[in-house]
């Protein structure tokens, strides 16, 4: 007899958590050497995020790439070859510490790495061999890898740039990079498991249609733009934070170690936000978990823009934050996942993440070009909170098929 699906299932999930550890950590905490790159080189504030801007909008747009060739034939060589160019990008940065080297090396090949080795690519390749009513508290824990990889990378960041500089966390931060190597090896491409006896298969999630044709279905959808939009708002959110957070704390008065906490506990606490969120996903529509998630971001925002700037007030403000940091991916995910089915689920879910890049880009580089003419974050907190509303707001009408109601036990 077959071993049981959830014995098959669960260590490629632990895989692409700890390999989400080790990408996500990495990005995450790049916006601690934003300071550390400008006292070195002479480099403006500006210049510098414009660099992790582009990488932010980079690690988004070769996802749907890297997922279609991983949806076509599997995910194990993309994700080695990921690995590889986030150890070269990490690795070469400190060599080419300019205006043009850091855009190549941390902006486009690092960011290049880190996105084969992300969310699109590694939820894709379980989801395929993961049940269906699974997918959405499976996708939560491998989301929480990258949350903790963020609460390890942080701290370990800080304390090598004080130590040592920020061109040896960079080469620390490389090094760690190689460990998704072996990662990649239970991750190659699976069969997709049997359809359960007597299972619905909705006409849009035909595995045989091919990834042209899911396409021009997706793409005629409107549920599935709107989801693009909610998202190009999480994205300007997220990569606003990670990026000027660190800087933000510094024009306020306090330390690098007050950073380095703001950031490690959005990791921690996002780690119960993520499977929250995916556990919710379950029981909830997910639709009104993303509307929930967007109009508390808004309210978190505003309360912290009215309190003064204290260590409380961040710390605070970070764990409110990683509630909700991340926690958008799961129900994004997921719906994807219950619109077009799983087949291809890389590529579709990755072209949600060029989305949220996109909104990435302008978050990293429009808090670093309020910051060079205002001296002031102000209007960018402003922006965040009102884009917040504006993705609550479009998540409302997504066609979202009711959850069947749960059978009662039999005595």
């Amino acid at each position: 007899m077959s071993a049981p699906v959830t014995s098959r299932w669960w260590p490629l999930v632990l895989a692409a958590t700890a390999m989400m550890m080790i990408t996500m950590g990495i990005r995450q905490s790049l916006g601690l050497f934003v300071q550390p790159i400008a006292a070195d080189t002479g480099l403006g504030i500006a210049a510098i995020s414009f660099a992790l801007a582009v990488g932010q909008f980079v690690w988004g747009a070769v996802q749907p790439v890297f997922g279609a060739i991983a949806d076509q034939r599997g995910s194990g060589r993309v994700l080695v070859f990921g690995g590889m160019l986030l150890f070269t990008g990490m690795a070469a940065a400190p060599f080419f510490a300019s205006e043009w080297g850091l855009l190549l090396t941390l902006g486009l090949i690092s960011a290049a790495g880190a996105g084969a080795g992300s969310f699109s690519i590694l939820i894709g390749s379980t989801a395929r061999v993961i049940p269906a009513e699974k997918r959405s508290m499976a996708s939560g824990v491998v989301n929480a890898g990258g949350s903790f990889g963020q609460f390890l990378y942080a701290p370990f960041a800080t304390t090598v740039i004080g130590a040592f500089g920020w061109a040896a966390a960079a080469w620390a931060m490389a090094a760690t990079a190689l460990a998704t190597l072996p990662l990649a090896w239970p991750l190659r491409r699976r069969k997709l498991p049997p359809a359960a006896p007597g299972a619905a298969v909705l006409p849009i999630a035909d595995d045989d249609i091919g990834l042209r044709a899911q396409l021009r279905i997706a793409l005629r959808d409107r549920s599935y733009w709107l989801l693009h939009l909610g998202f190009f708002t999480c994205g300007f959110h997220i990569a606003f934070l990670v990026t000027h957070l660190p800087t933000e704390i510094a024009m306020c008065g306090l330390s690098a170690g007050v950073s380095a906490m703001a950031l490690s506990l959005i990791g921690l606490f996002n780690i119960v936000g993520s499977i929250g969120a995916g556990w919710l996903g379950q029981r909830y529509r997910m639709k009104w978990l993303l509307t929930a998630i967007y109009i508390s971001r808004a309210v978190m925002i505003l309360v912290y823009v009215l309190s003064p700037p204290t260590p409380t007030t961040f710390i605070l403000f970070a764990i409110g934050l990683g509630m909700s940091w991340l926690a958008t991916v799961p129900p994004t995910a997921g719906l994807v996942g219950k619109l077009f089915g799983p087949r291809y689920l890389a590529t579709l879910f990755g072209l949600t993440l060029l989305s949220h890049q996109s909104g990435a880009f302008f978050g990293a580089w429009l808090g670093g070009v309020a910051v060079a003419k205002t001296g002031s974050y102000l209007w960018v907190w402003y922006a965040d909170m009102a884009l917040a509303l504006l993705a609550a707001a479009s998540n409302l009408p997504i066609r979202e098929a009711r959850l069947p109601a749960r059978a009662p036990v039999a005595a």
